[in-house]
């Protein structure tokens, strides 16, 4: 559904003398297969949202190739856009518009005859479970209401792959939810999913394959299960009690700890075997007089893949 091949974006920073070229995506290769859920992961900066409007014809790249449901996207952009359904992170309703009328109005807007927008107009309303609220305006609406909106719009006109930029962005854990079912009801339809979102737990449930994105290039990809299992060991949580600087100073390179992350509330130590370090961990601690407030022992995560393969950690 989606292939591309060194896929290049660069911008110019700055003015004159001092102008200077800024590579955002450094060759990025993806296939995303039909009918799955792909998430694309990355911080801020990383080169995500660059892509993703290459990928729907928003910006034109500046080198690489890239085919996308069935069109080679650099020579046919408007007909990847016949293809393809986008829903952006901000939204796309009106306040004083109701959803049924800016449902009816997309579709009319992608060619389709009055009367069969609003039979779409009228199934998407009933998908999405929102018959009820369907001829008031969109600012009555809550977030979770008002995404499910925005959705509906993305794939009005019945795409055959759909972009969901940061899908549950600012919504209730009760709205998040919903939306994954939704999102799961459309692949199970048959829809391709390419999404972006920064919620690890967001990826780890909902994907089907995920790649992660770093400085312009994709680091790794695969399932979430695949990824986590290149990362060996367990993963210990340590909270300390203001002493964070002094702990990682006094574990950092001990032959038992491969790897150490600090924040500001204790550290994370990847060891071989999680049980036999914990013991050697307190005693280290409590010999070097710093306070331990908690300590608990976790499988690897998406945030530790994240960590492994960039040297930094997703969350911060």
């Amino acid at each position: 559904m989606i292939v591309t091949r060194g896929l290049r974006k660069s911008y110019r920073s700055g003015r004159g003398r001092k102008a200077t070229v800024v590579e955002a995506v450094r060759g990025v290769d993806l296939d995303v297969k039909e009918g799955e859920i792909f998430g694309f992961l990355g911080p801020n900066g990383a080169g995500k949202t660059t892509t993703l409007q290459m990928l729907t014809t928003l910006i034109e790249p500046d080198g690489g190739e890239a085919t996308i449901a069935g069109v080679d996207l650099r020579a046919d952009p408007a007909q990847v856009r016949v293809r393809v359904g986008y829903v952006a992170q901000g939204g796309s309703t009106w306040d004083d518009s109701t959803a049924r009328e800016e449902l009816v109005l997309h579709a009319r807007m992608h060619g389709l005859s009055k009367a069969e927008a609003r039979r779409r107009a009228a199934d998407a309303l009933t998908a999405f479970q929102l018959a009820e609220y369907a001829d008031r305006p969109c600012r009555t609406y809550s977030g979770g209401q008002r995404r499910r909106v925005d959705i509906a719009l993305g794939i009005i006109h019945q795409p055959r792959l759909v972009f969901l930029d940061e899908p549950t962005t600012g919504l209730d854990p009760q709205s998040r939810a919903h939306m994954w079912d939704e999102i799961r009801r459309l692949r199970d339809g048959g829809m391709t999913i390419f999404l972006t979102t920064h919620y690890l737990d967001e990826a780890d449930a909902l994907c089907d394959r995920i790649a992660i994105i770093d400085n312009g290039e994709i680091v790794t990809e695969g399932s979430p299960e695949q990824l986590k299992r290149e990362i060996t060991g367990d993963v210990l949580v340590v909270g300390l009690n203001g002493s964070t600087p002094k702990a990682a100073e006094l574990l950092d390179g001990v032959a038992y700890v491969r790897k150490l992350e600090a924040d500001a509330s204790g550290l994370r130590l990847y060891v071989d075997d999680g049980a036999t370090a914990i013991p050697q961990v307190m005693r280290a601690l409590d010999g070097a007089q710093l306070d331990l407030d908690s300590i608990q022992l976790h499988r690897p995560s998406l945030d530790d893949v994240f960590l492994a393969k960039t040297g930094r950690s997703l969350r911060e």
